[in-house]
């Protein structure tokens, strides 16, 4: 079954939401390397997180969400581009081991050095344009409150996100208040507000129902008394962007005396897409050309480390 994002709206209010399943692109970056459990568990939720989020941006490029720090887990990195083609990867100290229940903050923040970034990078720069990127403390217990609390600082969006991932499934549910516009408000009718009933229902998901429930299911479910507007679903999937030319940018910005410096050690030098596993090689011919060769340097992809 295809992977989905559907979109909807609770009528006459500024309150959206999204549920998304993203099990198949799940298992497509699973594929490419193993995984220990608790890392697998937060890498899982950032991907249905990042796709949550990339579905509401109004701009053709890609939403980058990374998580670094200092712990036994350095890096998290999500990708999810306007047609929610999808990549993610993790990169662990060598030799970590890590417990089935380590939490974020153990796995990133260990001295307090942990960040949260998100980078909105456009398809086609303008000239002069540079990516967009917030760069904030790790401020929060769970993929979801960091998210959240980067949401409601940063843009000034009341965001909730319920997300759940395991060996097979990654999930996710977010609910969103928009700015008020047109006189329209939040407020809705009865004793609680649309925000507020919309999140107290939501709240009653559990993150083993969210894992074994589909989303068509799971809107019934939680939703069945509110009048919901249904939008076209989007189908999210794997799809790596890596090319040569990519990586070759990528020693460019090393400049020319480290890479030089490596392939007097190796001969060559090869590196492999931590994304998607592919295999570059370059030759000192090929070192050469790209230092004579005047193109413009690109995103950096997480590679693993040059090697013979």
């Amino acid at each position: 079954m295809a992977d989905t994002l559907q979109k909807f709206m609770f009528e006459d209010t500024v309150v959206r939401g999204e549920l998304v399943d993203i099990s198949e692109t799940w298992k497509h970056v699973q594929a490419r390397r193993e995984y220990p459990k608790a890392v697998k568990t937060i890498l899982g939720e950032m991907l249905s997180a990042a796709a949550l989020l990339s579905a509401n941006l109004k701009f053709n490029g890609a939403i980058v969400m990374q998580i670094y720090g200092d712990g036994p887990l350095r890096l998290l990195v999500v990708e999810c581009d306007s047609e929610l083609n999808m990549r993610a990867t993790a990169k662990l100290v060598d030799g970590a081991v890590i417990s089935d229940e380590a939490t974020l903050p153990e796995l990133v923040n260990a001295n307090g050095q942990g960040r949260f970034v998100i980078t909105l990078d456009p398809k086609e720069k303008l000239p002069g344009q540079q990516a967009y990127q917030g760069i904030v403390p790790l401020d929060g217990d769970t993929v979801a409150t960091v998210i959240e609390n980067y949401m409601l600082r940063s843009e000034q969006l009341d965001t909730r996100l319920w997300l759940a991932a395991d060996d097979n499934v990654s999930r996710g549910l977010l609910l969103q208040k928009m700015p008020h516009e047109g006189g329209i408000t939040a407020t809705g009718t009865g004793d609680l507000g649309t925000w507020d009933r919309s999140v107290m229902l939501a709240s009653t998901l559990r993150t083993e129902e969210l894992i074994s429930t589909d989303i068509e299911t799971l809107m019934r479910r939680l939703f069945w008394e509110e009048d919901i507007r249904i939008f076209d679903p989007k189908h999210p999937h794997f799809l790596c962007t890596c090319t040569r030319e990519k990586v070759g940018s990528m020693l460019k910005m090393l400049g020319q005396a480290e890479v030089d410096s490596a392939l007097e050690e190796m001969g060559k030098l090869a590196i492999d897409c931590d994304f998607c596993g592919q295999h570059y090689e370059f030759d000192p011919v090929d070192c050469a050309q790209i230092f004579v060769t005047e193109a413009p340097v690109e995103a950096l992809i997480p590679a693993s480390p040059i090697k013979h």
